[in-house]
């Protein structure tokens, strides 16, 4: 039963992984005439929240961290600050997942919502300080809500394609530890 367990989480880890690097390519094709206006969803990082706020032992800490670090370098952003901030933001929702995890959805959205706003005008906030070029923060804000307005596709898709369910209050592991 702990083979099953651990196979699961390294499945998960490495579907997370996958799921990262098809939407970071899809991120690079020359789709459209770029036009629009409105910024694409970070979805690498919508892709993580809604999971740590699943099963938070499927998105570890560092395989979050090098996921992230990976957009900054193809986003040409600067090393680490989008990071850092992101694995911040991450870990607070991680810290939070027993307490929220009998609130209606609506309650999760939202808190997933305001992290992503949060850790936008945090980036903005810092590349302004330190005078670095940067995208203004009505563009920051506009790319925090189109991510937030699509968390709630990208669980839908998690829990009716890849079965991720939230863990049941009181479910334990194989080995007896809290979920």
């Amino acid at each position: 039963m702990a083979e099953t367990l651990t196979t699961r989480r390294w499945s998960y880890r490495g579907l997370y992984v996958a799921v990262a690097l098809v939407t970071i390519g899809a991120a690079l094709l020359p789709l459209g005439d770029g036009t629009s206006g409105v910024p694409g969803p970070e979805l690498p990082v919508v892709v993580a929240f809604a999971w740590i706020l699943r099963r938070p032992d499927y998105v570890p800490p560092l395989l979050l961290a090098a996921v992230v670090l990976l957009t900054d370098i193809v986003g040409l952003r600067p090393l680490g600050l989008w990071t850092a901030l992101v694995v911040l933001g991450a870990e607070f929702l991680r810290s939070r997942e027993s307490l929220i995890r009998d609130l209606p959805f609506v309650m999760e959205w939202l808190l997933a919502s305001a992290v992503l706003v949060a850790i936008a005008f945090a980036y903005w906030l810092a590349l302004s300080l330190f005078v670095v070029a940067h995208p203004g923060l009505g563009s920051l804000l506009l790319q925090a809500l189109v991510s937030a307005a699509v968390y709630p596709v990208v669980v839908a898709l998690s829990v009716l394609v890849f079965k991720l369910r939230k863990a049941a209050p009181g479910e334990v592991d194989a080995l007896g530890h809290r979920l």
